[in-house]
Order: structure tokens, then C-alpha cells, then sequence
């Protein structure tokens, strides 16, 4: 995928919990120690950031303090259809996996886990091709 800033492929990585963002942080620079990553800890600050911001990739948890994960993706997709958003969530009825899929959005099981990780880079890289 082509859309880089500053040569280098960039990921916006979106939870409320601080754990989650380092781990996604430190597994992804694992495989890809060139990519730039921002963090946010609310879908309304994704929103925020992506309007000063061009990013390739975002992780997206569901569930944070404001809007829903899913809906943040979904306002964001609108204006940036060109990103490609992986949702995680420890929640893992049909419905959330649907509207994620709807959205164009991959679905990917939390916890965050190097293999977990690994599903959302794979989606990514896919995209590319």
C-alpha cells in the first residue's frame, strides 16, 4: 500500500487502556520497527487526530469511554476510505463481528496477543496487494 507518510507505512492505535496500546505498540514495531505510530485513547480523539493526520492503519478497540469503537471507525471510513481499520474486542457476539465486516473493518479477538497482533497486520499487509 502506497499511502505512506514520510515513506514509512503509519497506525493509529485506538484503547482506552494503556496496556492494550503498548502491547499492540510493541508487538507491531516487532515486525515493523519502521512504521510511525500515534496513539489515542477515545474514538472521539481518533477522529481528531485523523483530520490532522493521514493514516495507512488503525487498531480500533470497541468499547471506551465516549463513543463506541465501531462508531468511530465508522465516521472515520467516510472520509478516509482508504485506511484500513482492524476492531478488537474482548466482546465477541455475531453482531459485533457483522457490523465490523459491514463497515469493511476486520474483527479481531481481543486479548491483545502477539498472534492477535498478528491477524490485524495480516489484514493490513492484504490490503496492499
Amino acid at each position: 500500500m502506497s499511502t505512506e507518510t514520510n515513506g514509512s507505512t503509519s497506525l493509529l492505535i485506538v484503547d482506552d487502556s494503556r496496556v492494550s496500546r503498548m502491547m499492540i505498540r510493541a508487538f507491531v514495531l516487532d515486525k515493523h520497527p519502521d512504521w510511525i505510530i500515534t496513539e489515542a485513547t477515545s474514538g472521539n480523539a481518533a477522529i481528531e487526530l485523523i483530520k490532522e493526520q493521514r493514516f495507512d492503519f488503525c487498531t480500533m478497540d470497541i468499547n471506551m469511554p465516549g463513543m463506541l469503537g465501531t462508531d468511530a471507525a465508522e465516521q472515520i471510513l467516510v472520509d478516509n476510505p482508504h485506511m484500513r481499520i482492524a476492531i478488537f474486542s474482548a466482546n465477541i457476539q455475531e453482531s459485533l463481528r457483522t457490523r465490523a465486516a459491514d463497515l469493511g473493518a476486520h474483527f479481531v479477538a481481543k486479548p491483545v496477543t502477539e498472534k492477535s497482533v498478528g491477524i490485524a497486520i495480516a489484514f493490513f499487509k492484504a490490503q496492499g496487494e
